[in-house]
């Protein structure tokens, strides 16, 4: 059934539901019964003035029956039975459900982005808990108080004759550590409270930094506009002067400054201008314009994931990509794999502190310094992305005889769309985010369990 006759399924649908005959549908609409009888069995095409008329006859929306309303829901319903291949969805029919049943299809599209908006809450609370400084201190504060309550009430129970003086000052003691205890409790329900709340305190120099390139969207036009040394340094600590309260540690401001002089530097070596003339002629090659630029293919990346989405996506027609969104996804490591520079996307969450799926492609190329590696992988979980990865490892100190080389490796996620993945000749690599939410049983890589019960 094609996409176009989900028009005539939904109006008989209403029909139905609203208990009208279908020669008194057909009468308020100004047509025969037998044309209406077509219509709903998608023997004829409707639109502008009778589909008007007949939704007014229906007491609904035009908008509610036309065909483009359903594209959004047809996409959705589509995902969701492809991320769970096991349920053997009947997808030749998922128009038809769709149409005749308009209730139970919009239903399971919202319970899919309420587990998708669960699952990411799940990431980032892990995320959070893991690695909280003022989280740990309230917990460690409130397990010091329950456990000097428990050593002095054993003491109190334990020591059949105990002096009234000491009774009295464990007494006191218990008291003390008690009150303790409920200010802690009450602290943390409500630093947890603001966590949650539409305005969340910044509490690392890692969640800072990532609010700052958050709110600029990861592009910094002072800083792509030429000029001095002398004026990107002056621009630079401006927007990190009028950052507010994003940047509150001297960790923090120290790194930005540091990212930010290298995005000038980036922008210096790599106008936006031509980036843009290279992705429109020669696509996302980053080696390939890095070979004709005569530049890094590192530094290709990192300008490449500073476009806007919006601006990148009419570049690339006719691709397999969907990068209109957010852009596209990077992530840098140094040696040791620590992520020192990050620009995660709404489905390929970055953890903040390390930790991260050993089968990265990012990983991989430290084993392979100057090879480019390319591939399609698929994040785990039932509403894994399909991304296609570039990643590509380079010393970055002189080399030296006697030295081992310091390596700095890249890699570029690129969200690939419905059509894109269906492409691949190969089924795509399964990866994860870190081991902690990722729900495979079965890979070799695996540090730890995961927190995620049957994938949930």
């Amino acid at each position: 059934m094609r996409r176009e006759t989900l028009t005539g399924s939904r109006i008989r649908e209403r029909r139905l539901i609203n208990g009208q005959k279908q020669a008194d549908l057909a009468r308020k609409a100004g047509i025969s019964a037998s044309y209406l009888n077509l219509i709903e069995h998608n023997r004829r095409r409707i639109g502008g003035k009778l589909l008007l008329d007949i939704a007014a006859a229906l007491e609904v929306e035009p908008m509610s029956l036309s065909e483009g309303a359903e594209a959004a829901l047809l996409g959705a319903l589509r995902e969701v039975a492809a991320l769970n291949p096991s349920a053997d969805c009947e997808l030749a029919q998922v128009e038809e459900f769709a149409g005749r049943f308009p209730g139970w299809a919009g239903l399971i599209e919202a319970l899919a982005q309420r587990q998708s908006s669960l699952e990411q809450t799940v990431v980032s609370l892990t995320d959070r808990m893991t690695h909280d400084p003022q989280l740990a201190e309230a917990l460690h504060d409130m397990l010091g108080a329950v456990t000097a309550i428990r050593s002095t009430s054993s003491i109190l129970v334990e020591t059949d004759k105990l002096e009234p003086e000491w009774q009295d000052r464990f007494h006191r003691n218990i008291n003390e550590d008690a009150t303790r205890l409920t200010e802690g409790s009450q602290a943390l329900v409500a630093y947890l409270n603001n966590e949650t709340s539409d305005h969340q305190q910044v509490t690392t120099p890692q969640d800072e930094i990532e609010a700052f390139f958050q709110r600029h969207g990861y592009h910094f036009a002072l800083l792509e506009n030429g000029g001095s040394d002398k004026q990107a340094q002056d621009g630079i600590e401006s927007m990190i002067a009028s950052a507010g309260d994003l940047l509150v540690s001297a960790s923090a401001r120290a790194q930005v400054q540091r990212l930010l002089a290298r995005y000038w530097s980036d922008a210096q070596a790599f106008g936006f201008d031509a980036m843009l003339d290279d992705v429109s002629i020669m696509g996302l090659e980053p080696a390939s314009i890095a070979a004709k630029r005569e530049v890094d293919i590192g530094l290709v990346m990192r300008r490449l994931s500073s476009v806007p989405g919006p601006i990148l996506q009419p570049l690339m027609q006719d691709s397999p990509y969907d990068i209109a969104e957010a852009g596209l996804g990077l992530a840098v490591c140094d040696s040791s794999g620590t992520l020192t520079m990050r620009k995660p996307l709404p489905r390929f969450a970055l953890p903040r502190f390390g930790a991260a799926c050993p089968l990265w492609s990012l990983y991989q190329a430290l084993s392979r310094p100057l090879i480019a590696l390319r591939e399609r992988s698929q994040l785990s979980g039932r509403d894994g992305a399909p991304f296609e990865t570039l990643a590509f490892a380079a010393p970055v100190s002189i080399p030296q005889f006697g030295a081992v080389p310091l390596l700095e490796s890249h890699m570029l996620m690129i969200p690939l769309s419905a059509s894109g993945a269906a492409q691949s000749i190969e089924p795509p690599r399964p990866i994860g985010i870190s081991c902690r939410i990722c729900p495979r049983d079965d890979c070799a890589g695996r540090r730890e369990p995961s927190i995620l019960a049957s994938g949930v």
